[in-house]
């Protein structure tokens, strides 16, 4: 069963076309990504899903019924934003329960639910903190538990992770991926991270000039990019042109060995960098075509400047769309 299904939807700012007729289908209870660079079409889709944004044509349907006329209280979605808007005057119980307060949940009820939706988020103890008195994570997890105290069916997130440090960050993925396994309903979540969609997504959705242009598990976009766009944006691959025809290869198959035989590239060392359980080596040929080795932490890299060939297995070639 669908949970949301978009239908040939555009959007579009005067003459600007911000998201251009596009498809998708998302199965219930999955958690999907959209994801591409700035201005890609990503967060004024999750916006029109929301019912935050007017479609200009086509169709939103959630659970097979047409919302794209409706508002955004009568939609069954709940929205996390960037910013968290969390009210600073009202404690992280009296804000996760003031969607309830505004629906005229009484107060009892509302503020046992509260307690029940901040323990879920793991922060029970924090319940009578105003917002200045809590750090970033755990001003999120109020967010998070805000928006999850209305049981919608789809919860849509709008980058919610970009604001915590690199540590709290893979802790909160932890966290976003048990909840939405736990509860069973659908999230949508908007990022530019690569690495997040990859560690969250059951379906990755990656976007271009406000296009689809490959949506599948992260897993098959890794090995299969449909095009040298794709392959660059997911990082890890070297997109290249042989015989003609462009490929992408996996940075970790790519060796630095003069002696193979086979494909290869002739340069020299441009940059350098250690990654703590990995060597980045970038090579760049003469004609000014570069290509990088992802090199374990143990091997022995040439001096920055020093002439290096990079190679590779035909194997580890990946044909991509001319």
């Amino acid at each position: 069963m669908k949970d949301v299904e978009l239908v040939a939807v555009t959007k579009r700012y005067g003459a600007s076309i911000a998201v251009d007729a596009i498809d998708l289908a998302i199965v219930k209870g999955s958690y999907t990504c959209l994801l591409g660079p700035s201005g890609c079409g990503k967060t004024s889709t999750l916006r029109m899903i929301a019912g935050h944004e007017t479609v200009t044509e086509g169709d939103v349907l959630l659970a097979g019924r047409n919302v794209t006329l409706l508002p955004p209280a009568e939609r069954g979605t709940a929205m996390m934003f960037q910013s968290y808007a969390l009210f600073p005057h009202l404690s992280a119980r009296d804000n996760v329960a003031f969607g309830l307060r505004m629906r005229g949940v009484a107060k009892a009820e509302r503020l046992e639910k509260a307690e029940k939706f901040l323990e879920l988020v793991q922060l029970g103890h924090l319940a009578g903190r105003l917002p200045a008195q809590l750090s970033g994570g755990p001003q999120q997890r109020v967010a998070l538990a805000r928006a999850l105290i209305t049981e919608p069916r789809v919860l849509l997130l709008d980058e919610p992770l970009s604001a915590l440090d690199p540590f709290l960050r893979a802790k909160m993925r932890e966290e976003l991926k048990r909840l939405q396994r736990e509860l069973g309903i659908s999230f949508i979540h908007v990022t530019h991270s690569q690495e997040e969609a990859m560690a969250l997504a059951d379906l990755a959705v990656v976007m271009d000039h406000g296009r689809i242009v490959q949506a599948a598990p992260p897993r098959e976009i890794f090995l299969r990019p449909v095009s040298a766009f794709v392959a660059r944006f997911i990082g890890g691959h070297n997109v290249l042109t042989r015989g003609g025809q462009p490929i992408s290869v996996r940075t970790d198959r790519c060796h630095l060995d003069a002696s193979t035989q086979g494909p290869r590239l002739d340069g020299h060392i441009r940059a350098l960098e250690y990654l703590g359980n990995a060597v980045r080596v970038v090579v760049v040929s003469a004609d000014g075509t570069e290509a990088e080795a992802l090199l374990p932490e143990t091997a022995t890299a040439p001096a920055l400047g020093a002439p290096a060939t990079l190679t590779w297995s035909p194997a580890d070639e990946h044909v991509l769309a001319a």
